[in-house]
């Protein structure tokens, strides 16, 4: 199965080569000899395309792979550089973070993970929007996922879907929906918050001091932003 680092940098150079081109999905699909919904997939980094479909993408927008080797991890410095330099209303907007908030159900939720850290301004990668949710509510986050055409993520076929969406059920907390792809941390009871307000929105978020301590993959990011800041002299 292809790497998740892999479909994800594909996707990115493929959206982005189509956008400055400005063709629709169908556009490029039907230049490359693929369906939209190949497009799709590819584009969402659900999946890695074949060599041949990943040729065909780029022929038909008149460019080539070309194809280099990099320390470990080098690639996270580098996004959290780059991340530093933006404006933080431009990576909500981007995560599509206030639409999502806008339309999930009406129970007690908050922002944990590598979002909540966003919030709190630190520029940490974020792939989807994460959430903390207690488990008496998960009956009701169900029946949203049902009505938004959730899929859960299938670790084993490496794609979503395939799998039950009940988070009661064996897997990862984590579902593409109509807006997007949404990650959860199921407990009894929701962990304590601070809020955080951008533009005229506030957020309830997990301090980045207990994230820190109860958040592996948050802790990492934020560890690598100071690194960051002292090698840069910040």
């Amino acid at each position: 199965m292809p790497s998740t680092r892999l479909a994800t940098l594909l996707a990115n150079a493929i959206r982005e080569q189509r956008h400055l081109r400005e063709l629709s999905q169908r556009e490029l699909a039907d230049a490359a000899g693929i369906s939209q919904a190949a497009v799709a997939r590819i584009e969402n980094g659900n999946r890695a395309p074949s060599i041949s479909v990943l040729e065909a993408l780029l022929a038909a927008m008149d460019v080539q792979l070309v194809v280099g080797v990099e320390p470990l991890d080098a690639h996270l410095d580098a996004r959290i550089d780059d991340l530093a330099m933006r404006p933080i209303a431009e990576r909500i907007e981007e995560l599509g973070l206030d639409e999502l908030l806008d339309r999930l159900p009406d129970f007690p939720q908050v922002l944990t993970g590598s979002t909540a850290a966003l919030l709190q301004g630190a520029p940490v990668p974020v792939d989807a929007p994460e959430i903390a949710l207690r488990w008496q509510d998960s009956k009701l986050f169900t029946r949203w996922l049902e009505t938004n055409y959730g899929q859960r993520w299938n670790a084993r076929w490496s794609e979503f879907g395939g799998v039950w969406l009940e988070p009661e059920e064996p897997g990862e907390h984590r579902w593409s929906t109509t807006y997007g792809e949404i990650r959860a941390t199921m407990c009894d009871e929701l962990p304590e918050t601070i809020e955080v307000r951008h533009g005229r929105r506030s957020y309830q978020v997990v301090p980045l001091v207990e994230l820190e301590l109860t958040d592996a993959r948050a802790a990492e990011l934020l560890r690598r932003y100071r690194d960051r800041q002292l090698t840069s002299g910040g």
